[in-house]
């Protein structure tokens, strides 16, 4: 089931690919990647909260996080949604206090449930965003893009760049890159309603307000080539603004 989807970034061996991440129904994570998203066929590709299936091999290269599984994309399927009902019973076994907890437990993958959140957006430079879209129109250009019976168009970078302020139950403050897609695909809509100082009050609304009092987690993961020993403090990439209810762990059955 489908909690994390990365932004889209550039891969010299993958051409474009996503970094994604579930858990399956035994409550194990399970780390996508790469995944060339949007290459595949529509009736594969997947939203948050999806159950998919497919075969995979063991990651190339060394990677040594054991969630990760290399897709093998052509037995990709896109299933069913998982009912909202059910969602906050199903993960509250994997939310963490922090990544601090989450590096003790030998995770890569992690929930964390904050205690203050503040959303910002900073504007890319200039010459940062005009070499990504060259180089995302390069890979279209060169055929890298090429999905079946169809020319996908090269993916345009969002002008802004998110970061997430954040509070742990320990009363201890993170500030993190927020790699989200949904979190960017939310901007680029309420930009193109709104424009984007409305855009803005919109997007810090829908997580800071609605998402932050209903229930939100932060989901996490290690940068492959920067996972240390583990039982050592890891880097943790922000890849997802999830919104999930409370759940009373006491009255869990398992």
């Amino acid at each position: 089931m489908i909690l994390i989807k990365a932004q889209p970034h550039r891969s010299s061996k993958y051409t474009e690919t996503v970094c994604c991440a579930g858990v399956g129904r035994d409550r194990k994570w399970r780390r996508q990647y790469p995944v060339p998203f949007r290459i595949l066929h529509e009736d594969q590709q997947f939203k948050r909260w999806q159950w998919i299936k497919y075969d995979f091999v063991p990651p190339a290269g060394t990677d040594p996080r054991h969630e990760s599984q290399r897709v093998l994309q052509e037995t990709l399927v896109s299933t069913s949604i998982m009912k909202r009902e059910e969602r906050a019973h199903f993960l509250a076994p994997l939310v963490r206090s922090s990544t601090e907890e989450a590096d003790a437990n030998r995770d890569s993958l992690a929930l964390v449930r904050p205690k203050r959140i503040v959303l910002r957006a900073h504007d890319k430079p200039k010459d940062d965003l005009e070499y990504e879209t060259r180089e995302h129109k390069k890979l279209a250009d060169q055929g890298s893009l090429f999905a079946m019976d169809r020319q996908v168009k090269p993916f345009t970078p969002c002008r802004k760049r998110f970061t997430l302020d954040w509070v742990d139950v320990n009363s201890k403050s993170h500030t993190h890159v927020c790699d989200d897609w949904e979190t960017v695909t939310a901007f680029e809509r309420f930009d193109r309603l709104y424009g984007e100082e409305r855009a803005l009050r919109e997007l810090r609304q829908k997580y800071e307000q609605q998402y932050f009092d209903a229930g939100l987690v932060l989901g996490f993961s290690t940068h492959s080539r920067r996972n240390i020993e583990y039982g050592s403090r890891n880097q943790w990439l922000l890849v997802g603004l999830i919104r999930l209810d409370e759940t009373n762990q006491a009255q869990m059955m398992f």
